[in-house]
């Protein structure tokens, strides 16, 4: 065998060896890839999961108490001095399945014809109850969440009254609302209202 011979014969090994090495090297970055790839996809499954259950638990939350599910009343007749006077309200649930309350019940005044009247209303403290705060009420079928009313009537018959005959009650995050029997003189329209609660003490 020639020099030359020699020569190719171990060039050619070389080479072998050298494509082996490569082929090794190739295999186990095709691995890594996989096994990346494997991570990604199952990160974007559990992301998926995770989004599918949030929209679930989304879904299954307790809908917002619509005006046509309440009925509306008033409870206890609040009086007292310095031309304070003041109702408790009343929100039962009456939609055969569970509904939820959060916040203020929006007011306004009408007069012996249904035509709304200037009203002011104030969340908050009133004359005879601490406001609880917002908080929300899931009510089953048949439960009730009450408010405080109170308002002022120093001016009766005067300009700086306002002579009611109805109150318009609207649920929280409605657009509707329910409607009652106020025949009452309001000073400039000014209504105050508590947050809606279970039960609201009143101060005696």
């Amino acid at each position: 065998m020639t020099v030359n011979e020699v020569q190719n014969t171990t060039d050619q090994a070389g080479t072998a060896k050298h494509r082996q090495r490569a082929d090794r090297r190739f295999g186990r970055t095709a691995v890594g890839l996989a096994a990346v790839a494997g991570l990604g996809l199952a990160g974007w499954a559990g992301t998926a999961n995770a989004a599918t259950s949030t929209g679930t638990a989304t879904a299954k939350a307790t809908p917002t108490c619509s005006a046509s599910a309440l009925k509306a009343t008033y409870g206890q007749q609040l009086a007292g001095g310095m031309n304070h006077e003041g109702v408790v309200i009343r929100l039962r649930n009456l939609s055969g399945k569970t509904c939820a309350l959060r916040g203020y019940p929006g007011l306004g005044l009408e007069n012996s014809a249904h035509k709304k009247l200037t009203t002011h209303t104030t969340w908050g403290n009133t004359w005879y109850a601490h406001n609880p705060g917002k908080k929300t009420l899931t009510l089953k079928d048949g439960e009730s969440a009450e408010a405080v009313v109170a308002w002022s009537h120093a001016n009766t018959g005067t300009s700086g009254a306002v002579h009611a005959a109805y109150l318009e009650i609207t649920p929280p995050a409605s657009t509707q609302h329910k409607t009652l029997a106020l025949p009452q003189w309001v000073d400039h329209g000014d209504l105050s209202v508590t947050a809606l609660a279970r039960h609201i003490t009143v101060n005696s």
